[in-house]
Formats: C-alpha cells, sequence, structure tokens
C-alpha cells in the first residue's frame, strides 16, 4: 500500500505549525504500530506557492522501519494554497510508483490524505487534472483501488468551498477535523492511521476500503 502525507504550510496555517509537525510525526509512529507496517511505503510531502510546482518534498516512499521522525525538519509557513498541486503530486506519483510495482508483480493500492486550513488559489495544476490523475488509478489498471481524504484543520469557515471541492476533483472523503488543538490533533493522526490500515487491509479485494469514521 503507497501511503502520501501532503500538509498545508501557507501562511495562514502559521499560528499551529508545530501541531501540523506533531501530527506528521504522530500519524507516522501510529502507523509504525500498524500490522501492515511492513506492507507500507509512505512519502511525505508539504505544499505552499513558496515551493517548486507547490510541493517540497520531506522525503519519498520509504519502509516506515527506515523512517526516523527524529529528522524531520521544522515547518515554516507561508504563501498560498496550492491545493490541487498537491494532490496531483501525491496521486501522481502514486500512480507512476505503483505502474512500476505492478510490473515487478507486486499488487498495489493507495491513499492520499491531504491536510489544509484553507481552500485551493495557487495551483499549476487544475482540477481537471488532479481529477483525470485519480481516474488514472483505477481505469489505467495501475492500482487495485485508491482512497483520497481532505481533512480540514481550523477550516470551519472553509467547509461548504473544501466540500465542493471534494466533489470536483472525485476526492472519496472530506473530514473537518475542527481546530488545531492537542487533543484533535492526536485524534486526527489516529484517524490517519486507522484510516491507512483499513486501506492496506483491503489490498487484495479488488476494492478500496470503507471510510473510517472521524471519532
Amino acid at each position: 500500500t503507497l501511503v502520501t502525507l501532503a500538509v498545508d504550510v501557507t501562511g495562514s496555517v502559521q499560528d499551529f505549525e508545530d501541531q501540523l509537525r506533531e501530527l506528521i510525526v504522530m500519524s507516522v509512529e501510529a502507523c509504525k504500530k500498524s500490522p501492515h507496517r511492513d506492507n507500507l511505503l509512505l512519502r511525505v510531502i508539504t505544499f505552499s506557492s513558496r515551493f517548486d510546482r507547490g510541493v517540497e518534498e520531506i522525503h519519498g516512499f520509504k519502509l516506515l522501519n527506515e523512517i526516523d521522525v527524529a529528522n524531520y525538519p521544522q515547518l515554516y509557513a507561508g504563501g498560498y494554497t496550492p491545493l490541487c498541486d498537491a494532490l496531483y503530486s501525491s496521486i501522481g506519483a502514486m500512480n507512476k510508483f505503483g505502474e512500476e510495482l505492478s510490473a515487478r508483480n507486486y499488487g498495489v493500492n493507495g491513499i492520499c490524505i491531504a491536510v489544509t486550513d484553507g481552500a485551493e488559489n495557487d495551483s499549476i495544476a487544475t482540477r481537471a487534472m488532479v481529477r483525470e490523475e485519480t481516474a488514472k488509478s483505477i481505469t489505467g489498471e495501475t492500482l487495485e483501488s485508491m482512497i483520497t481524504i481532505l481533512v480540514g484543520v481550523n477550516a470551519t469557515q472553509y467547509k461548504t468551498v473544501l466540500e465542493a471541492f471534494r466533489k470536483e476533483v472525485d476526492i472519496t472523503q472530506y473530514l473537518d477535523a475542527g481546530e488545531a488543538t492537542p487533543g484533535k490533533i492526536a485524534k486526527l493522526a489516529a484517524f490517519v492511521s486507522q484510516s491507512v490500515s483499513s486501506q492496506a487491509q483491503a489490498h487484495g479485494t479488488g476494492g478500496p476500503s470503507q471510510n473510517i469514521a472521524a471519532t
């Protein structure tokens, strides 16, 4: 199972950038406890208009036992929100790597979790490009299944906009995670781990996992 965690580091997250780093660390540590951990490959990226094509990679696909979260950098917020770029990079990289693994006779599925506090406002990639890349995961027979989850943190005011965006680009699920408090961040990390484990468990069934409840 290929996993991508994409985290917003735009200007509006400046007040809780430390909590977002903690979310990444806690999510990875939780995934390391999954019974499917030996079959997971994780990529972590951040996104902001400050980066080339809107995305900066913390690391590419790695086995969990190769990841030392102590080496994860401090996050620095700034710029606008290239949400389409983040999703296009996330799904596109899973499609490309999934194709390579499939050619080596590995069965592959994928899950992308993108965390943001705001709406799309500065991408090179279009909504149509994201939609096409998502469709390619399945219609191109690259992956057995693909789950995409959009998570809003401190984004209640954008709930309607993000839910509409979810439908436009065929994202599987939208979750409003509420405020970036320590308790909410811990619950969100558990949600990430559960979602990843559920998708890994669904591997070989011919379909995606079921949505995990936010609670």
